[in-house]
């Protein structure tokens, strides 16, 4: 079944993000929209006036870009959050990130009316090659604010140093450059979980600094006079009730009768970056009952993953980007004020890209290009945008009919 036939013409329109608090990213930078249109003669592309974004209205001006109040003539509407539901068009094709596919119960009002008004849903998140890796993603970006929003908080909480917030820096350089200021201890020591486009990212962030790398077990045993930080795999925190040796494969397939030592490195580091991906099969990472533990020694921890109540213990909500920090005291188990003494910093911003709106919006938008341009024009082999249609003529497609009782509220 083609989900978009063979067109000859189509017309995309960016349009303006209603969510709030607002998102000022785009799907697509202004160079970017000229791009398309000088390789694309058979799309036209307008957007809908905003100031909202980072990237101003007469930025897309200035690239020959039309400007249009309204987007109901447009065939395919291209967004980042979720659309508020007075503001959806019927009949259209929609791309954002809609936070219905895991069954979130407060968008399914959003889901319902997605199916009230025949709109065709393809969801960001749900962009898939053959071998169901995500094609479209703001992750990189997530663990780059997420690790200077963690060195940023270590210096706050120890008053060692002051660093500019990531989301008053105009770009991603003008925040690398703060990473000058940095006045770590010489004893310091960093731990960070978790791989992927999120690990990596925040891997590029700690690249710039003065912080080596040292292999886990060096981190445990050794005392550096400089500063240091070790990224963990899962074999590294994880080991298997049986005392078998650890198999990640299996642990994979099935996470139960395995126990986190994590509190190994909770006893030596200074820092925790969290970017990693969990399942909600696996064991916590830390427990409540861990922080309780005198020999815990992180003073703050950037939950970049921000698992409320999972597997950070202190993550007991998340944090915003005027207000990105607080206290977690380990003794009652409440939030106090981040500068508490003997309390732990926590920092779990939820919507970490936003904060660096012009380089995340402007990779976006190259991953856009590179892999969900075409298939918009109808040459989709491996059908793309029928894979990731969450709803298609008024229903559910076939790859999501397990959201069923979710839409109907019953789940």
């Amino acid at each position: 079944m083609l989900y978009l036939p063979k067109l000859i013409f189509v017309k995309i329109g960016l349009i303006k993000e209603g969510k709030t608090p607002p998102d000022k990213r785009v799907p697509l930078s202004p160079k970017q929209c000229k791009w398309v249109l000088d390789n694309y003669p058979n799309l036209e592309l307008v957007v809908q006036k905003s100031s909202i974004r980072k990237y101003q209205d007469q930025e897309y001006l200035d690239q020959g870009i039309t400007l249009v109040e309204s987007v109901e003539d447009c065939d395919v509407l291209l967004g980042v959050k979720e659309v508020p539901i007075d503001q959806l068009i019927p009949n259209k094709k929609y791309f954002f990130f809609s936070h219905t596919f895991k069954k979130q119960p407060y968008n399914r009002k959003l889901l319902q009316a997605i199916i009230d008004k025949n709109i065709q849903l393809i969801d960001w998140e749900t962009i898939t090659n053959l071998k169901g890796q995500r094609l479209i993603a703001f992750g990189r970006f997530a663990g780059i604010v997420g690790c200077y929003n963690g060195l940023l908080g270590y210096g706050e909480k120890t008053k060692k140093y002051h660093l500019k917030r990531a989301h008053l820096c105009e770009d991603r350089q003008e925040m690398e450059e703060e990473l000058h200021k940095l006045n770590l201890p010489k004893n310091f020591k960093l731990v960070i979980t978790g791989g992927g486009r999120v690990g990596k990212g925040a891997l590029e962030v700690i690249e710039k600094t003065n912080i080596k790398k040292v292999s886990p077990e060096d981190f445990l045993s050794k005392d550096f006079n400089f500063p240091v930080y070790t990224h963990l795999s899962v074999k590294d925190y994880v080991s298997r009730n049986d005392k078998k040796n650890f198999d990640k494969s299996v642990f994979f397939d099935n996470p139960a009768g395995h126990s986190s030592t994590f509190m190994d490195y909770a006893q030596v580091a200074d820092l925790y970056v969290a970017c990693h991906y969990w399942d909600n099969r696996s064991p916590f990472i830390f427990t409540r009952k861990d922080m309780e533990n005198p020999n815990w020694k992180i003073s703050v921890v950037a939950d970049v993953s921000c698992d409320i109540d999972g597997p950070v213990a202190c993550t007991i909500r998340p944090s915003t980007i005027t207000n990105p920090f607080y206290g977690y005291d380990p003794k009652t188990q409440k939030e106090v004020d981040f500068l508490t003494k003997k309390s732990v910093g926590v920092m779990a911003v939820d919507n970490l890209p936003c904060e660096l709106p012009k380089d995340a919006s402007l990779e976006f938008g190259k991953m856009f290009i590179d892999h969900v341009l075409e298939p918009i024009t109808g040459n989709d082999p491996e059908k793309i945008i029928y894979r990731a249609s969450e709803t298609i003529n008024g229903k559910l497609t076939p790859h999501f009919e397990y959201l069923q009782d979710y839409l109907e509220g019953k789940d």
